[in-house]
């Protein structure tokens, strides 16, 4: 569908880009993945031609609709968020426009039996079927199923969009972008500012409503179960797998130790042809030799390794001082703004060395809580910090609220005290700021630059209570598994509130939800919590009383056989699912053995080797692979639409 032919692009005459190819298919869900500064974001602008490459096409056919969501992005703020919202029907004016300059010319034309007139009626037709599809009513009931979805309310509707805060109006656009239906989405980190319900959903309407997709996200969950294709990025040149982002990793590898071979075995060779060159280099006897190596010299092409990055964050927290038993005790805990009641009644107790979660959606309280604990907000209740609780607070906004006119040396070396002071250098370099970088501007930094500094300030006092709320925000995946990590060898308490499913996993082995005005306990795990969200909300669907008691009375049997016949219906559901991955991993198997194969071939031709036989070869495994990719595509396709079912 969308075909990048030859990309290139410098900058500072630096190739970002190499003469790279590859083609975007109609039912594509692709993962753009690669280092910081990769050019994962480059390459949606240049899709979305809000950039020119330096040389190269991206060939776009007429008709191919795309939507892209970047990073960051100005909003308006002059509408309501359902007249803002309402854009994204732009199209249905456009259609109706066309109609009637349609009808204009159909008033005015005589030529009742020519071919054109009778092309004319067969637009009109077509415009007016499509125009029926797309009714008002059609529109506002999409419009309202996506804004909840994405976690508005209908009390906020008719808000004016300069009330919310920019993740929110963050939301708003992607509302639009998901309503306009487009070709072709390209998003650019979604979820940076959604909860785990509005991901959850997001997932769901990526997985069973939209066409192509190609996304940049650091939500391992969410792209491992949004995508089935990866596109890495690397040293300008590009990697291209039929697998979601997991089976990537381990492609990856062997790729990579792969190259490492060949680059040894390269490097070795050249090393003995330049000393056999630099040996017999002045003996005449040996000068046609010489010769000869220089020019076999001249002729490699050197094998670039990809940038394997081994640096990594030195993250550890420091011994935590200990604490009473219970570091937090909530009794009867309620915040109010105004006439809005937050929550109300949070009972709950946390002890020394628990790790916990704080999870619902955006504005349902758990920032608000977690100030109320700080100390930073009144509240009714009682809240009770334990004995020797010494708490380490990372804010939501926490990178944010670094002195940007401050260098990174000089953000460290102001609260480092005692013998810390002699160790800035150290722990700096520890995370990953390391010669020129501590003598930069705190306001040039990226946004994972400034989360890692503001950790390591939070690190430079010994605490017992780490409260951090949303503190993967901007990081990669790989500094999100060490802070993990680092978390659960922390030998305090620990409070964390996150969307990121995957991050809470094995990290946490209790979940408070806030929702509702309430806050409640859930234990275990984060996937044993929505397992048991979407049980219970089944179980309150089914269970919703009739509209009298015999009326209920008399359904209660049937209710129990319909119980019975849904879990032979799951238990079906469940083998048919095991059938369908099967077939996608053997179309993935079937896919790599030809891709495998036909490299081998083109390794040849590369090396000079040709004959009829290896062309016949070549055309016939390209056809097989083109074959397999259809009947993957269609195995997928089969699979999604087999996991979105009711």
């Amino acid at each position: 569908m969308i075909s990048i032919q030859n990309l290139s692009v410098e900058f500072s005459a630096k190739a970002l880009f190499d003469n790279i190819s590859y083609v975007i298919n109609p039912r594509d869900k692709i993962a753009l993945v690669g280092k910081n500064g990769a050019g994962k974001s480059t390459m949606l602008k240049i899709i979305a031609g809000l950039q020119s490459p330096t040389s190269g096409t991206v060939a776009v056919p007429s008709g191919v609709t795309i939507g892209y969501l970047p990073q960051q992005m100005e909003v308006s703020d002059t509408l309501t968020l359902i007249e803002e919202t309402r854009k994204a029907f732009s199209h249905v004016k456009e259609m109706n426009d066309r109609l009637h300059k349609m009808n204009e010319e159909l008033a005015t034309r005589t030529d009742y039996e020519s071919e054109s007139y009778h092309e004319l009626i067969d637009r009109m037709t077509a415009l007016t079927d499509q125009l029926a599809m797309e009714s008002a009513e059609n529109c506002e009931a999409e419009m309202e199923k996506t804004l909840i979805g994405l976690g508005f309310t209908r009390a906020d509707f008719n808000r004016h969009t300069s009330e919310f805060s920019g993740g929110w109006r963050m939301r708003v656009e992607l509302a639009k972008l998901l309503l306009a239906h487009p070709d072709v989405l390209l998003l650019d980190e979604p979820t940076n500012h959604l909860d785990i319900e509005s991901i959850q959903w997001l997932e769901s309407f990526l997985i069973s409503k939209a066409k192509a997709v190609v996304l940049v996200s650091h939500d391992r969950a969410f792209i491992d179960n949004v995508t089935s294709r990866t596109i890495e990025i690397s040293l300008g040149k590009i990697y291209d797998y039929a697998v979601n982002y997991s089976h990537f990793v381990e492609l990856r590898r062997e790729r990579v130790e792969q190259q490492m071979r060949a680059y040894a075995n390269q490097q070795k060779q050249i090393q003995d042809t330049e000393q056999f060159i630099e040996r017999f280099r002045y003996k005449a006897t040996k000068a046609v030799q010489v010769q000869s190596r220089i020019k076999q010299l001249a002729k490699i092409e050197r094998i670039e390794v990809d940038e394997v990055d081994n640096s990594r964050v030195n993250l550890k927290f420091p011994p935590a001082p200990r604490s009473g038993d219970y570091p937090i005790i909530a009794e009867n805990v309620g915040k109010a703004y105004g006439f809005h009641q937050v929550f109300d009644h949070a009972e709950f107790t946390i002890k020394r060395g628990e790790k916990v979660a704080f999870v619902g959606k955006n504005g349902e309280g758990k920032s608000t809580l977690v100030k109320c604990i700080m100390g930073e907000i009144p509240y009714t209740g009682t809240l009770k910090l334990g004995h020797n609780v010494k708490i380490g607070y990372f804010a939501q906004n926490q990178a944010q609220l670094l002195d940007s006119d401050l260098t990174v040396f000089e953000t460290i070396d102001h609260v480092a005290v005692g013998d810390m002071r002699t160790k800035v250098r150290d722990m700096l370099g520890a995370f990953l700021f390391g010669g020129e970088d501590i003598d930069k501007k705190v306001k040039v930094l990226s946004g994972g630059e400034k989360t890692r500094l503001a950790l390591l300030k939070m690190l430079l006092e010994p605490v017992n209570l780490l409260i951090l709320d949303e503190p993967t925000n901007h990081l990669d995946m790989r500094t999100k598994d060490i802070l993990k990590q680092a978390i659960k060898d922390f030998n305090g308490t620990a409070i964390v509130v996150s969307h990121d499913r995957q991050f809470l996993d094995g990290l946490v082995e209790k979940v408070y939800e806030f929702g509702g005005g309430q806050v409640k306990e859930c234990l275990g795990g984060i996937y044993e919590f929505l397992e048991k969200k979407k049980i219970e909300s089944l179980a309150q669907l089914e269970s919703m009383p009739g509209p009298s008691a015999p009326a209920a009375q008399e359904s209660a049997q049937p209710t129990v056989s319909a119980g019975r016949q849904s879990y032979a219906e799951q238990k079906e559901r469940e083998k048919n699912l095991r059938r369908l991955k099967k077939n996608v991993e053997n179309a993935e198997a079937k896919i790599s053995k030809l891709e495998e194969d036909k490299a081998a071939i083109e390794e040849k031709f590369a090396q000079g080797e040709t004959s009829d036989d290896l062309f016949r070869q070549h055309a016939q495994i390209t056809k097989d692979l083109d074959a397999a990719m259809e009947e993957w595509e269609e195995a997928q396709t089969q699979l999604d639409e087999a996991q979105n079912e009711k």
